[in-house]
């Protein structure tokens, strides 16, 4: 984190909170990992708009992102630097959060809430706890994955002092990692059924977000240790565990259908450098097309809506004709979901509009 933002929990850090959360949203996404706000004091989301809140609202083929709202929580996180100004500049009360998924974080969250420990076999998902072996002291997080590394003859994550690591203020802790592939590791809450690693340890990955070092709410400051400030490699053994326990998607992916040609040629265009412009084209379109490999969620709107704004503010500043950006942004949505022309159309329009609002020049600062 920045060296001069001073992670302190006594009271006298309150009126230093503030100007640190646009300072903290700036160094998360400088490391690439995708920020929204939180809600002043709280460590949940900041509220979404009045139209979002309306029951059957559908996060999907919502356009607040491409107004520059912060609905719906860590799928409106962004990298945008003039949007962090945005937010946090006149807000500076509000906290901070990543979106681990995009951010390709994988995230330990173990929890320091002591309670009679559940049946056994919830304990350590798919490892069998012999009745002969007492569990009775196993209430938290810190015990079952204490137990589970001492099994597998690994190091503890919660003594992993080369990766960075947080203590929060109810006394868990927070062990960063970074996903070594493209594998989308999927959050789980400890006490699923469907999906867990261990008791009273939750997974932020895909689906979810954490809270970023530095951070006060109410209950107090979100505390980094020791020195690392970047997240270490995913451990192996600790990719195994979570792989056993069902923390990937579906295994089913559709057989991939051939990128069509303006598309491809932006694509391959931004992997061999050259025209800046074009790198960004083909960066966005990219992650519009590569939704074709997950048929659900692939944050498919997000991203269309991400590269229709881009591509918009590129049109305005003049580096690219409308008629041609557009069909390549219809090119790639079609390849990604065939047979949702019509919304994605909508996205497109909508995008594109809001980014015309401000011309984009690669390389200007933000």
């Amino acid at each position: 984190m920045p060296a001069d933002l001073r992670v302190s929990s006594s009271d006298s850090a309150v009126a230093t909170q503030a100007p640190q959360s646009l300072a903290l949203a700036r160094w998360c996404a400088s490391h690439g990992w995708p920020v929204h706000p939180l809600a002043p004091g709280r460590k949940t989301p900041a509220a979404s708009c009045s139209s979002c809140r309306e029951p059957g609202h559908d996060h999907r083929t919502c356009l607040c992102r491409a107004e520059g709202r912060w609905c719906h929580g860590f799928h409106a996180a962004t990298l945008d630097m003039h949007r962090i100004q945005q937010w946090w500049g006149p807000r500076p009360q509000m906290g901070v959060a990543v979106s681990c998924g995009p951010a390709g974080l994988v995230v330990i969250d173990l929890d320091m809430h002591p309670a009679p420990p559940p049946d056994r076999k919830r304990l350590l998902p798919g490892i069998t706890i012999a009745d002969d072996i007492d569990v009775s002291q196993m209430t938290t997080g810190f015990h079952t994955m204490a137990v589970l590394a001492a099994l597998r003859g690994q190091p503890n994550p919660a003594d992993d002092t080369s990766t960075l690591r947080v203590r929060t203020p109810s006394g868990g802790l927070h062990v960063w990692y970074r996903a070594t592939d493209a594998r989308r590791w999927q959050s789980s809450a400890g006490s699923g059924k469907k999906r867990a690693l261990a008791w009273q340890v939750d997974v932020r990955a895909e689906g979810g977000y954490i809270i970023a070092p530095g951070t006060r709410t109410d209950a107090g400051v979100y505390t980094p240790l020791d020195t690392a400030r970047v997240p270490a490699p995913l451990p192996d053994w600790l990719a195994q565990e979570l792989q056993r326990t069902h923390h990937l998607p579906a295994a089913h992916v559709p057989a991939p259908r051939p990128v069509p040609g303006r598309a491809r040629q932006a694509v391959a265009a931004a992997r061999h450098g050259g025209d800046p412009v074009v790198a960004i084209l083909g960066a966005v379109l990219a992650e519009v097309a590569d939704c074709a490999h997950t048929p659900e969620g692939a944050g498919f709107s997000e991203k269309l809506n991400r590269a229709a704004y881009t591509v918009g503010g590129l049109v305005a500043a003049g580096h690219l004709d409308e008629h041609q950006a557009h069909t390549a942004l219809l090119e790639a949505s079609r390849h990604a979901r065939p047979g949702q022309e019509h919304r994605a159309e909508a996205i497109i329009r909508s995008g594109m509009t809001a980014g015309a609002r401000r011309p984009l020049n690669p390389g200007s600062r933000p």
